[in-house]
């Protein structure tokens, strides 16, 4: 074997090196997804991560420009149990492999994922690296322990626009300012293709600023890192509440909970995939959505795992809230919105890039109610 994956609590992994030459350090998390590799590389969530792939083969059908979630590729490396370098499938641009290297990403095949998974479940997601036979172990666990936890750290500002960057809408939709932390394309397509105008600043622009430019709501985006590091963000965002509606996704949603005095929290090995059940509580309906974090927000009560199957009442620093949607998985919270101020919020990413398109009418909901000057 070429190359071994090591995680700091000293888990060895071996495989063949594949993809970029060298050696990498991150956390190492894993996501259930049968396709959608060449997105989930490309996602920002994903920005510092070593990722695992649990499904056993990943290149089938080659990337392609279509495949882009944004600019770059964001994660450090990929893991996987059976790499492809397919080039023939139908919209194929090139293959999975070359692609990975012409990128500048190490990857390694041949590992036995389900094993590195089952010991990410156990043992919580934790910092690892990719490294050729030759690294000694001793050496690969030096870099490993000088690579920074992900609790604490601001990811946010890393993936952030650089200026002001204006997406218009395909029709006389609403104007949408997103604070970026790291939206993806297909976010930004889901908005203007329902005649929306986006909006997207760097993510440390000033409140007086956003509401100077008049929107008819905010979004808040999702994005890599603790939430708990971005109290920046979280002043900026109580400034906005009750201005106008605001809508957040995932990261948006652990802010905008924290801006209202709610606190958030690391997962032991997060939620990353296409497959994860979410109940709304207020109508019985469970969807199958996709989601991409490592944080959670916590519930009423200090609770982190929440029995109840009805929409509990809370009161926050803006009013009352209401807890809208539960994860089927491990019962935490997925959704919240405030019924004093016009805000909401969701853990998992609506706009099915890649993944089930059961929630895509959140897009429609929220565009509807901005226009009305209400979000429920």
């Amino acid at each position: 074997m070429s190359a071994y994956v090591l995680l700091e609590d000293g888990a060895r992994f071996d495989g063949d090196a594949v993809g970029a030459a060298g050696t990498v350090t991150g956390e190492v998390v894993f996501t259930t997804g049968m396709s959608g590799y060449q997105e989930a590389v490309s996602d920002p969530s994903f920005h510092g991560q070593v990722i695992v792939f649990t499904y056993p083969h990943i290149g089938n059908y080659g990337v392609s420009a279509e495949g882009m979630e944004s600019d770059r590729v964001h994660a450090r490396a990929v893991v996987m149990r059976e790499a492809v370098n397919a080039d023939d499938a139908p919209g194929a641009e090139g293959g999975w492999l070359d692609w990975l290297s012409d990128c500048g990403i190490p990857a390694i095949t041949g590992v036995d994922t389900r094993a590195l998974v089952r010991h990410i479940r156990e043992a919580g997601a934790m910092r690892g690296g990719i490294f050729g036979a030759d690294v000694p172990q001793a050496e690969a666990l030096d870099r490993i322990h000088s690579e920074p936890s992900m609790r604490g750290r601001d990811l946010a500002r890393e993936v952030t626009v650089r200026e002001p960057h204006v997406v218009a809408g395909q029709g006389s939709g609403p104007r949408i300012v997103a604070l970026d932390t790291g939206i993806k394309h297909s976010i930004v397509r889901n908005f203007t293709q329902r005649g929306a105008t986006i909006e997207l600043l760097p993510c440390d622009t000033p409140a007086a600023e956003l509401l100077d430019r008049d929107p008819d709501g905010f979004f808040l985006v999702p994005g890599p890192g603790d939430p708990a590091a971005l109290d920046y963000l979280v002043d900026t965002i109580r400034e906005l509440l009750g201005k106008k509606p605001v809508f957040g996704i995932c990261l948006g949603h652990q802010l905008l909970s924290r801006a209202v005095g709610l606190q958030t929290f690391k997962l032991p090995f997060g939620h990353r995939g296409s497959n994860h059940p979410v109940k709304d509580l207020r109508s019985g309906s469970i969807a199958i959505t996709s989601q991409n974090h490592g944080f959670a927000v916590v519930g009423p009560g200090g609770q982190r795992q929440l029995e109840t199957d009805e929409p509990v009442r809370w009161e926050t620093d803006f009013g009352a809230a209401e807890l809208t949607r539960l994860n089927l998985y491990d019962r935490t919270v997925e959704g919240i919105r405030l019924l004093d101020v016009p805000a909401g919020c969701v853990q998992y990413h609506p706009e099915a890039g890649p993944g089930p398109n059961d929630s895509l009418p959140l897009f429609d909901d929220f565009i509807s109610e901005i226009v009305q000057g209400s979000y429920a």
